[in-house]
């Protein structure tokens, strides 16, 4: 069961990975639970900072998960957070991406140019705290803490760690930060280093020890956790926000009636998801002995490169949308799969729809080599890569995998 805080014991509360902190039940700023759980951070927007000139006293990253233009992402498994800045909407001509209303991109630019100088200024960067939105029964501004965050990731380059992207808006290009933080292995902040911080002390007796650590040597020690649900259910394969929903509808609206055509756009899916992959060829119907497409997986070096092949099958079955049931993938479609697999290669199944348990359960248990997208992957590597409107997502499959007579059957 989850820790469920109440709004009352917020100023008093240890900060604990994935309590919620309830929000109150009127409908002012009085009701945030962020300002009551971290004092001085104030009650609105994604950057809450607390302290004024450049170097604050600790930063607050509040995200809804619902922005469909600057999807943040936490990633559970490696402890990694991507995190987009506050100019998230184009200005007046000319205008600049730290440009903003509660300067939290220019706070970036300072974090990250403090973690990047040669000598050690790491001591000058303020703590980051990770709260999401949460609503409760009782308080639609409740949320729930995520974790202890300093910048940056193990193993990822200077270049990579704070880039500024572009986007357009009604005709109009501009540019927010993407920011990439690392979850601290700190599973509990005591309330004793919270009021430390806000008196301008973030190195005391109660500053946790992988905080300190990262301070003194640039070492991460990041919050990971595997997964131990191997199977997904197939609630946990379908879009969990009305707008996945919608994308993965106007996906299968589209294919329903065109096989072939949803072949190669499994493919595609595939390789959007990592640039790794190298589809060799999309097979013809009458003769892919069970596979839809081949191709190869890039390992190591590309200039030395060793491959690994794999055949994909595409599986353009009805979600459970709407109330409708949904028609899953059973043990006939991926057995079919499987024999089809030959020494060394793996398979890779992709569906509109979900993966029933059994199948699941057999694949997993005996190890066969199979990767799964569901219906919810598809919507999420569509909105990770922009196409995040319905109306996008249909311009792009309109462009790219049109229906003709011989993709229907």
């Amino acid at each position: 069961m989850t820790r469920v805080i109440s709004h009352s014991d917020c100023p008093s509360a240890d900060l604990i990975v994935d309590a919620v902190y309830e929000g109150g039940q009127t409908k002012d700023a009085g009701s945030d639970a962020i300002s009551k759980v971290m004092p001085g951070s104030g009650n609105q927007g994604g950057f809450r900072a607390a302290g004024t000139g450049d170097d604050k006293k600790f930063v607050v990253l509040y995200t809804s998960g619902e922005d469909r233009d600057w999807p943040d992402h936490l990633d559970l498994n490696t402890g990694q957070f991507v995190y987009f800045g506050d100019n998230k909407t184009p200005g007046p001509p000319g205008h600049e991406l730290h440009e903003t209303g509660r300067g939290g991109n220019r706070i970036l630019r300072r974090v990250f140019d403090l973690l990047h100088a040669e000598a050690n200024q790491r001591a000058l960067i303020p703590p980051f705290f990770i709260f999401k939105k949460c609503p409760t029964p009782s308080s639609a501004r409740s949320i729930q803490f995520k974790g202890l965050a300093a910048p940056g990731f193990p193993g990822l380059p200077a270049t990579s760690d704070l880039v500024a992207v572009w986007k357009t808006t009604s005709g109009q290009r501009f540019q927010n930060y993407r920011a990439v933080f690392t979850v601290l292995d700190v599973p509990v902040i005591p309330r004793a280093w919270i009021n430390d911080i806000s008196g301008g002390h973030i190195v005391s007796r109660n500053t946790p020890q992988a905080w300190a650590d990262w301070i003194q040597t640039g070492s991460y020690r990041a919050l990971v956790s595997e997964s131990s649900t191997i199977i997904r259910s197939p609630e946990e394969q379908l879009p969990d926000t009305p707008l996945k929903r919608e994308l993965l509808e106007a996906v299968y609206d589209h294919f329903k009636d065109a096989p072939v055509a949803f072949e190669a756009f499994a493919a595609h899916i595939f390789r959007m998801h990592d640039q790794r992959v190298i589809i060799d060829e999309i097979t013809r119907a009458s003769v892919d002995g069970g596979r839809d497409a081949i191709g190869r997986y890039l390992l190591g070096l590309s200039d030395d490169p060793v491959y690994a092949e794999f055949s994909l099958e595409a599986k353009c079955y009805r979600p459970a949308l709407n109330g409708e049931g949904a028609n899953a993938v059973g043990v006939r479609e991926v057995s079919r799969l499987i024999s089809r697999i030959r020494h060394r290669e793996f398979g890779v199944l992709v569906t509109t729809s979900v993966v029933g348990r059994q199948a699941y359960e057999e694949v997993r248990a005996d190890r066969h080599p199979i990767i799964f997208f569901s219906g919810k992957d598809i919507a999420d590597i569509l909105t990770t890569h922009g196409f995040n409107t319905r109306e996008r997502v249909t311009a792009l499959l309109q462009r790219e995998f049109p229906v003709t007579a011989a993709t229907k059957g």
